[in-house]
């Protein structure tokens, strides 16, 4: 087994002659000049932990480069990974995107205001307690802010709101079968 001292010198020579080299290899593969020197730097590293299990006969350049090697593909196949992921979310995104402009050009005030459906809200609403109906009404329909009907109506705005979100979800179940227009409608009062 060689000395400390022999070690650094062979690894400080290895280092010298090959780090450009190296690094224009990975660089060559990952298209990305940080990750290209952070792999060779990393591969360095692995030999330098590792000296002690490699044969004396190892060719280090080759064995060096083929860590290089194995870690420019676990970096590719990392990348691949990501931009599969990212390509997924977008795809999903695009759905989304699709699906609201298919359902903003197919949405009609006229309908969402028809008489069917404003009776299932009447009906809805005069299902609701007495005060949350009360509370409901002077948000959305005379849009008063929730410090207002706290004040009128001596509660808490957390009362307020909690009427408000009670009201909301019956009104969601009532009208479950209409466009979201409607229920966006309800939610923020416009």
């Amino acid at each position: 087994m060689q000395s400390l001292s022999t070690d650094i010198q062979l690894f400080n020579a290895l280092f010298s002659k090959y780090q450009r080299r190296f690094i224009h290899f990975a660089v060559s593969y990952v298209c990305d000049m940080s990750a290209a020197e952070d792999i060779v730097m990393e591969s360095f590293l692995y030999y330098w932990e590792n000296r002690a299990s490699i044969a004396q006969e190892t060719n280090l350049p080759a064995y060096i480069l083929t860590v290089i090697k194995n870690k420019s593909l676990n970096y590719l196949r990392s990348q691949a990974i990501h931009a599969k992921a990212e390509d997924h979310i977008r795809l999903h995104h695009d759905r989304v995107l699709q699906a609201n402009l298919i359902s903003l050009e197919a949405c009609d005030p006229q309908e969402l205001f028809s008489s069917e459906a404003e009776r299932i809200v009447r009906e809805a609403l005069n299902a609701l307690p007495k005060l949350t109906k009360e509370v409901f009404i002077k948000s959305r329909f005379e849009n008063q802010s929730y410090r207002e009907i706290a004040l009128q109506l001596n509660m808490s705005e957390r009362a307020v709101e909690s009427h408000i979100s009670k009201a909301l979800k019956v009104l969601r179940l009532a009208l479950k079968d209409y466009l979201p227009g409607l229920l966006i409608w309800l939610s923020f009062g416009l």
